[in-house]
């Protein structure tokens, strides 16, 4: 275990922020997918768990300690719980500490957790640094999907592309009384999302006057994700035709949001390209997208309607809970549903179906144990 040398502001440390990671007990994680601890199946199936509730804070209160606390919190890489390792490396990737950009490289190239190789690289492409080390292990390491993040971080960095400078405000903003206030029969929460155009969106806009959806998404790397696009893209005509505003919202930053809806040059290498077709997707998308899809970089609104920003790991990531919220023509919440694994809500023709008989109903299939 790492000597602990803590930086204090406001009566918060490195040292106490990080026990709270350390005291936590955390599902397991198996080849890069959470495994529910009760169940066995991939997942968390509790709803009123809080993993992502000491997740999201310890994060927050660690970036609102700022600069002054990079060199402790960089001393945690080599702590001896991934989680905690894990967390430091995703907190200096956001606060963009270029100082750590050598301890980032180590945890790349020496960790054994893939969870942490994956987000050390995430954080390297925020930093803009470790450029080298990224190529290497895009080449020679394991597991696909450390190789796709060092995919993306090495693109970010030949094209200089910045984390937008507000995102280290928004995780500071984070406030936990807000979190999971949406309720079903009341009115709708508002909210302001820019969208990867940067155009900014705001729901009060539509309550009240259209049927609203918002379909929280986990990222490029889920072909889940990319199926319910195929969906909405096929099903164009009939959402304009009534009426239906839809939304969808990623919990990352800018250039991963822009890197989903195709709309940077690079083409990331999928392993389950072959599945949409001639072309790639990033030119059906480009094409063809019709609604906007939302930049929800820190995840507070996600936290407000639900839907658990970091609740589990999918493909090596913590990720959050895939999530439908319908909203009708008032402006009411009637459906706010939160997914227990990667696939479980709505297909996206269920969700027209219900938005065009009123019937806010679903029932979920049984999830198949993966033991």
């Amino acid at each position: 275990m790492v000597a602990r040398r803590d930086v204090t502001r406001d009566g918060s440390t490195v040292d106490a922020i990080l026990r709270r990671i350390e005291d936590h007990d955390f599902h397991p994680i198996k080849e890069g997918l959470t495994v529910d601890r009760n169940t066995g199946d991939h997942g968390v199936a509790n709803l009123q768990d809080d993993d992502w509730r000491v997740r999201t804070l310890t994060i927050r209160d660690l970036i609102r300690l700022g600069e002054a606390a990079v060199p402790q919190i960089a001393a945690h890489l080599r702590d001896d719980n991934p989680h905690v390792r894990q967390v430091c490396a995703m907190v200096l990737g956001i606060l963009r500490a270029a100082s750590a950009a050598e301890a980032l490289e180590e945890r790349l190239v020496a960790d054994l957790d893939p969870v942490v190789r994956s987000q050390a690289a995430i954080s390297l492409g925020e930093v803009g640094q470790g450029l080298s080390a990224l190529r290497e292990r895009l080449e020679n390491d394991p597991s696909r999907d450390v190789q796709h993040q060092c995919e993306l971080a090495v693109y970010r960095i030949a094209q200089g592309i910045k984390p937008t400078p507000e995102r280290v405000s928004q995780y500071a903003a984070l406030d936990e009384s807000a979190f999971e206030t949406i309720k079903v029969g009341q009115l709708a929460l508002d909210f302001a999302l820019p969208d990867t155009n940067g155009k900014t969106w705001r729901l009060s806009d539509f309550l009240g006057k259209r049927k609203v959806a918002l379909i929280w998404i986990f990222a490029d790397w889920c072909p889940v994700c990319h199926r319910e696009f195929h969906e909405l893209i096929e099903l164009e005509q009939e959402f304009i035709a009534n009426d239906i505003q839809i939304f969808t919202l990623e919990c990352h930053d800018l250039y991963r949001c822009r890197v989903m809806v195709g709309a940077e040059d690079l083409r990331p290498t999928y392993w389950f390209a072959d599945r949409f077709g001639e072309g790639g997707l990033q030119k059906l998308y480009t094409e063809r997208i019709w609604w906007p899809h939302l930049v929800d970089s820190a995840g507070s609104v996600g936290a407000s309607y639900g839907v658990q920003p970091m609740a589990y790991v999918v493909h090596s990531e913590w990720i959050n809970r895939p999530s439908t919220v319908l909203i009708d023509e008032d402006g009411i919440v009637r459906l706010a549903y939160s997914g227990k694994y990667w696939g479980d809500r709505p297909t996206i023709r269920q969700t027209l179906e219900m938005m065009l008989t009123g019937r806010y109903q679903f029932e979920p299939p049984k999830h198949k144990s993966s033991r």
